[in-house]
Protein backbone atom coordinates (compact mmCIF):
# COMPACT_ATOMS: atom_id res chain seq x y z
CA UNK A 1 0.00 0.00 0.00
CA UNK A 2 2.67 2.22 0.95
CA UNK A 3 4.65 1.34 -2.21
CA UNK A 4 1.30 2.20 -4.39
CA UNK A 5 0.96 5.89 -2.49
CA UNK A 6 4.62 6.69 -3.07
CA UNK A 7 4.19 5.10 -6.90
CA UNK A 8 0.91 8.46 -6.97
CA UNK A 9 2.75 10.80 -5.57
CA UNK A 10 5.74 10.46 -7.83
CA UNK A 11 3.40 10.07 -10.86
CA UNK A 12 1.51 13.29 -9.62
CA UNK A 13 4.51 15.08 -9.73
CA UNK A 14 5.79 14.57 -12.92
CA UNK A 15 2.71 15.43 -14.23
CA UNK A 16 2.99 18.91 -12.08
CA UNK A 17 5.99 19.28 -13.90
CA UNK A 18 5.10 18.63 -17.38
CA UNK A 19 2.02 20.85 -16.85
CA UNK A 20 4.59 23.67 -15.76
CA UNK A 21 6.56 23.00 -18.73
CA UNK A 22 3.85 23.22 -21.01
CA UNK A 23 2.41 26.40 -19.64
CA UNK A 24 6.19 27.89 -20.44
CA UNK A 25 6.40 26.73 -23.52
CA UNK A 26 3.34 29.01 -24.12
CA UNK A 27 3.96 31.89 -22.34
CA UNK A 28 6.01 33.54 -24.51
CA UNK A 29 3.14 34.47 -26.53
CA UNK A 30 1.17 36.56 -24.41
CA UNK A 31 4.42 38.63 -23.55
CA UNK A 32 4.54 39.10 -27.37
CA UNK A 33 1.44 40.33 -27.49
CA UNK A 34 1.74 42.63 -25.16
CA UNK A 35 5.12 43.70 -26.97
CA UNK A 36 3.07 45.01 -29.83
CA UNK A 37 0.60 46.62 -28.01
CA UNK A 38 2.80 48.97 -26.44
CA UNK A 39 4.06 47.52 -23.65
CA UNK A 40 7.71 46.18 -22.77
CA UNK A 41 8.92 42.51 -21.86
CA UNK A 42 10.21 43.77 -18.43
CA UNK A 43 6.94 45.91 -17.77
CA UNK A 44 4.91 43.45 -18.98
CA UNK A 45 6.48 40.31 -16.43
CA UNK A 46 6.81 43.07 -13.43
CA UNK A 47 2.82 43.86 -14.08
CA UNK A 48 2.11 40.18 -14.13
CA UNK A 49 4.42 38.69 -11.46
CA UNK A 50 2.96 41.69 -9.33
CA UNK A 51 -0.67 40.77 -9.68
CA UNK A 52 0.29 36.79 -9.23
CA UNK A 53 1.59 38.26 -6.23
CA UNK A 54 -1.44 40.13 -4.86
CA UNK A 55 -3.60 37.01 -5.43
CA UNK A 56 -1.11 35.02 -3.84
CA UNK A 57 -1.81 37.44 -0.66
CA UNK A 58 -5.72 37.13 -0.78
CA UNK A 59 -6.11 33.14 -1.55
CA UNK A 60 -2.59 32.02 0.22
CA UNK A 61 -2.58 34.39 3.40
CA UNK A 62 -3.72 31.77 5.66
CA UNK A 63 -0.28 29.49 4.24
CA UNK A 64 2.07 32.73 4.80
CA UNK A 65 1.01 32.78 8.46
CA UNK A 66 4.33 30.65 8.72
CA UNK A 67 6.58 32.97 7.04
CA UNK A 68 9.68 33.72 8.60
CA UNK A 69 12.03 35.71 6.56
CA UNK A 70 15.94 33.72 5.99
CA UNK A 71 18.55 34.05 4.14
CA UNK A 72 17.88 31.12 1.91
CA UNK A 73 14.18 32.55 0.98
CA UNK A 74 15.93 35.76 -0.06
CA UNK A 75 18.39 33.95 -2.52
CA UNK A 76 15.89 31.47 -3.72
CA UNK A 77 13.58 35.11 -5.00
CA UNK A 78 16.93 36.22 -6.55
CA UNK A 79 17.24 33.20 -8.87
CA UNK A 80 13.58 32.62 -9.14
CA UNK A 81 13.63 36.63 -10.45
CA UNK A 82 16.88 36.46 -12.66
CA UNK A 83 15.20 33.35 -14.35
CA UNK A 84 12.25 34.48 -15.34
CA UNK A 85 12.57 37.93 -16.02
CA UNK A 86 15.92 36.68 -18.23
CA UNK A 87 13.38 33.77 -20.00
CA UNK A 88 10.62 36.92 -20.68
CA UNK A 89 13.21 39.03 -22.07
CA UNK A 90 15.14 36.61 -23.94
CA UNK A 91 11.89 34.75 -26.08
CA UNK A 92 9.97 38.39 -26.42
CA UNK A 93 13.34 40.04 -28.04
CA UNK A 94 15.27 36.75 -29.47
CA UNK A 95 14.33 33.50 -31.94
CA UNK A 96 12.19 30.96 -29.38
CA UNK A 97 13.83 28.01 -30.63
CA UNK A 98 17.37 29.50 -30.36
CA UNK A 99 16.63 31.14 -27.28
CA UNK A 100 15.40 27.68 -25.61
CA UNK A 101 18.57 25.27 -26.65
CA UNK A 102 20.76 27.62 -24.76
CA UNK A 103 18.24 27.57 -22.30
CA UNK A 104 18.12 24.29 -21.81
CA UNK A 105 21.77 24.22 -21.16
CA UNK A 106 20.49 24.03 -17.42
CA UNK A 107 20.89 20.11 -16.84
CA UNK A 108 24.55 20.67 -17.14
CA UNK A 109 24.07 23.60 -14.45
CA UNK A 110 22.10 21.41 -12.44
CA UNK A 111 24.32 18.33 -12.38
CA UNK A 112 27.00 21.03 -10.57
CA UNK A 113 24.67 22.87 -8.33
CA UNK A 114 22.65 19.49 -6.87
CA UNK A 115 25.35 17.92 -6.72
CA UNK A 116 27.40 20.95 -4.57
CA UNK A 117 24.45 22.17 -2.60
CA UNK A 118 22.36 19.09 -2.13
CA UNK A 119 24.81 15.70 -2.48
CA UNK A 120 22.98 14.47 -5.05
CA UNK A 121 24.75 12.04 -7.19
CA UNK A 122 24.48 10.62 -10.93
CA UNK A 123 24.52 7.37 -11.42
CA UNK A 124 24.94 5.42 -14.90
CA UNK A 125 21.37 5.68 -16.29
CA UNK A 126 21.01 9.00 -15.19
CA UNK A 127 23.80 9.87 -17.04
CA UNK A 128 22.33 8.17 -19.93
CA UNK A 129 18.95 9.99 -19.33
CA UNK A 130 20.50 13.68 -19.62
CA UNK A 131 22.81 12.90 -22.42
CA UNK A 132 19.78 11.36 -24.55
CA UNK A 133 17.72 14.70 -23.34
CA UNK A 134 20.56 16.92 -24.06
CA UNK A 135 21.27 15.04 -27.52
CA UNK A 136 17.32 15.65 -28.35
CA UNK A 137 17.71 19.29 -27.83
CA UNK A 138 20.99 19.43 -30.36
CA UNK A 139 18.95 17.14 -32.71
CA UNK A 140 16.11 19.47 -32.73
CA UNK A 141 17.31 22.99 -33.04
CA UNK A 142 20.77 22.66 -34.17
CA UNK A 143 21.08 24.78 -37.46
CA UNK A 144 24.65 24.67 -39.23
CA UNK A 145 24.21 28.23 -40.26
CA UNK A 146 24.28 29.41 -37.09
CA UNK A 147 27.09 27.46 -35.94
CA UNK A 148 27.35 25.91 -32.47
CA UNK A 149 24.94 27.16 -29.74
CA UNK A 150 27.01 30.00 -28.13
CA UNK A 151 25.00 33.13 -27.54
CA UNK A 152 25.55 35.75 -30.96
CA UNK A 153 23.45 38.57 -29.01
CA UNK A 154 22.16 39.81 -26.00
CA UNK A 155 18.67 37.74 -26.27
CA UNK A 156 20.98 34.74 -26.70
CA UNK A 157 22.98 35.67 -23.50
CA UNK A 158 19.79 36.89 -21.92
CA UNK A 159 18.58 32.79 -22.33
CA UNK A 160 21.57 31.26 -21.19
CA UNK A 161 21.68 33.08 -17.83
CA UNK A 162 18.12 32.33 -17.07
CA UNK A 163 18.98 28.43 -17.70
CA UNK A 164 21.71 28.85 -15.13
CA UNK A 165 18.93 30.77 -12.46
CA UNK A 166 16.76 27.59 -13.19
CA UNK A 167 18.96 25.36 -12.63
CA UNK A 168 19.25 27.25 -9.43
CA UNK A 169 15.81 28.34 -8.39
CA UNK A 170 15.31 24.26 -8.96
CA UNK A 171 17.80 23.28 -6.42
CA UNK A 172 16.88 26.13 -4.29
CA UNK A 173 13.39 24.80 -3.83
CA UNK A 174 14.28 21.40 -3.08
CA UNK A 175 17.08 22.84 -0.73
CA UNK A 176 14.27 24.55 1.33
CA UNK A 177 11.93 21.47 1.81
CA UNK A 178 11.27 23.01 4.66
CA UNK A 179 9.22 25.46 3.42
CA UNK A 180 5.92 25.19 2.21
CA UNK A 181 4.52 25.23 -1.56
CA UNK A 182 3.09 28.53 -0.64
CA UNK A 183 5.70 30.52 0.39
CA UNK A 184 7.82 29.72 -1.94
CA UNK A 185 5.89 30.43 -4.89
CA UNK A 186 5.80 33.74 -2.78
CA UNK A 187 9.08 34.38 -2.79
CA UNK A 188 9.49 33.60 -6.74
CA UNK A 189 6.42 36.46 -7.31
CA UNK A 190 7.77 38.72 -5.30
CA UNK A 191 11.70 38.00 -6.66
CA UNK A 192 10.14 38.18 -10.48
CA UNK A 193 8.62 41.96 -8.76
CA UNK A 194 12.32 43.17 -7.29
CA UNK A 195 14.50 42.54 -10.31
CA UNK A 196 12.23 43.93 -12.29
CA UNK A 197 11.83 47.23 -10.43
CA UNK A 198 15.52 46.91 -10.90
CA UNK A 199 15.88 46.54 -14.22
CA UNK A 200 13.01 49.11 -15.82
CA UNK A 201 14.98 52.08 -15.16
CA UNK A 202 17.26 50.67 -17.54
CA UNK A 203 15.10 50.63 -20.39
CA UNK A 204 15.55 52.29 -23.37
CA UNK A 205 12.30 54.42 -23.19
CA UNK A 206 9.86 55.73 -20.60
CA UNK A 207 7.92 52.76 -18.92
CA UNK A 208 4.87 52.39 -20.10
CA UNK A 209 1.40 50.75 -18.94
CA UNK A 210 -1.53 49.28 -20.98
CA UNK A 211 -3.43 51.62 -22.57
CA UNK A 212 -5.67 49.19 -23.57
CA UNK A 213 -9.19 47.39 -21.51
CA UNK A 214 -7.66 43.65 -23.45
CA UNK A 215 -4.22 44.50 -22.91
CA UNK A 216 -5.13 44.77 -18.51
CA UNK A 217 -7.24 42.01 -19.20
CA UNK A 218 -4.01 39.38 -21.12
CA UNK A 219 -1.91 40.95 -17.72
CA UNK A 220 -4.62 40.09 -15.48
CA UNK A 221 -5.15 36.38 -16.75
CA UNK A 222 -1.19 35.87 -16.89
CA UNK A 223 -1.33 36.65 -13.59
CA UNK A 224 -3.53 33.79 -12.57
CA UNK A 225 -2.23 31.61 -14.42
CA UNK A 226 1.43 32.24 -13.18
CA UNK A 227 -0.30 31.95 -9.49
CA UNK A 228 -1.94 28.64 -10.36
CA UNK A 229 1.04 27.21 -12.25
CA UNK A 230 3.90 28.32 -9.78
CA UNK A 231 2.06 26.32 -6.77
CA UNK A 232 1.83 23.20 -9.20
CA UNK A 233 5.14 23.49 -10.31
CA UNK A 234 6.16 24.05 -6.73
CA UNK A 235 4.65 20.98 -5.77
CA UNK A 236 6.26 18.76 -8.25
CA UNK A 237 10.07 20.17 -7.88
CA UNK A 238 9.28 19.57 -4.16
CA UNK A 239 9.00 15.96 -4.55
CA UNK A 240 11.09 15.40 -7.57
CA UNK A 241 15.20 15.36 -7.70
CA UNK A 242 16.69 17.94 -9.24
CA UNK A 243 18.35 15.65 -12.04
CA UNK A 244 15.14 14.24 -12.77
CA UNK A 245 13.18 17.71 -12.78
CA UNK A 246 15.25 19.57 -15.13
CA UNK A 247 14.98 16.37 -17.97
CA UNK A 248 11.03 16.72 -17.27
CA UNK A 249 11.48 20.40 -17.87
CA UNK A 250 13.02 19.82 -21.40
CA UNK A 251 9.38 18.40 -22.62
CA UNK A 252 8.84 22.61 -23.00
CA UNK A 253 11.11 22.38 -25.81
CA UNK A 254 8.24 20.06 -28.04
CA UNK A 255 5.71 22.48 -26.69
CA UNK A 256 7.88 25.53 -27.66
CA UNK A 257 9.04 24.45 -30.83
CA UNK A 258 5.46 23.47 -31.83
CA UNK A 259 3.81 27.37 -30.41
CA UNK A 260 6.81 28.65 -32.20
CA UNK A 261 5.66 27.09 -35.46
CA UNK A 262 2.39 27.72 -34.95
CA UNK A 263 1.79 31.53 -33.69
CA UNK A 264 5.57 32.53 -34.89
CA UNK A 265 5.90 30.75 -38.31
CA UNK A 266 9.11 29.14 -37.26
CA UNK A 267 9.72 26.21 -39.14
CA UNK A 268 9.07 22.50 -37.73
CA UNK A 269 11.18 19.65 -40.14
CA UNK A 270 11.96 16.62 -39.59
CA UNK A 271 14.87 16.83 -37.31
CA UNK A 272 12.96 18.66 -34.86
CA UNK A 273 10.24 16.09 -34.42
CA UNK A 274 13.25 13.36 -33.79
CA UNK A 275 14.68 15.87 -31.20
CA UNK A 276 11.24 16.25 -29.51
CA UNK A 277 11.18 12.83 -29.86
CA UNK A 278 14.35 12.29 -27.88
CA UNK A 279 13.19 14.16 -25.36
CA UNK A 280 10.03 12.83 -24.69
CA UNK A 281 11.66 8.95 -24.01
CA UNK A 282 14.16 10.89 -21.96
CA UNK A 283 11.54 12.50 -19.64
CA UNK A 284 9.47 9.12 -19.84
CA UNK A 285 12.74 7.63 -18.43
CA UNK A 286 13.91 10.26 -15.66
CA UNK A 287 12.61 8.49 -12.92
CA UNK A 288 15.93 6.58 -13.29
CA UNK A 289 18.03 9.21 -12.39
CA UNK A 290 18.82 8.26 -8.43
CA UNK A 291 19.91 5.08 -7.48
CA UNK A 292 17.27 2.89 -6.73
CA UNK A 293 16.87 2.54 -3.24
CA UNK A 294 17.32 -0.72 -1.78
CA UNK A 295 14.53 -2.53 0.54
Amino acid sequence: MNYKMLRTKNAAAIVALLAGATVWGLIWHPYRVLERAGVSAATAATLTYFVAFLLGLIFLRRSLAQLRPSWALAFLALAAGGCNLGYVLATVHGEVMRVMLLFYLAPLWTVLLSRLLLGERLYMAGTAVIGLSIAGAVVMLWQSRQGLPVPKNGAEWLGLAAGFFFALTNVLIRRTAHLSIEIKSMAVFAGVVAVGLCVLPFEPGPVSLPTQPLSWTLVLAVGAVLLVINLVVQYGLTRTPANQAIVIFLFELVVAAVSSWLLAGEAMGVKEWLGGAMIVVASLFSGRLEEPRKG
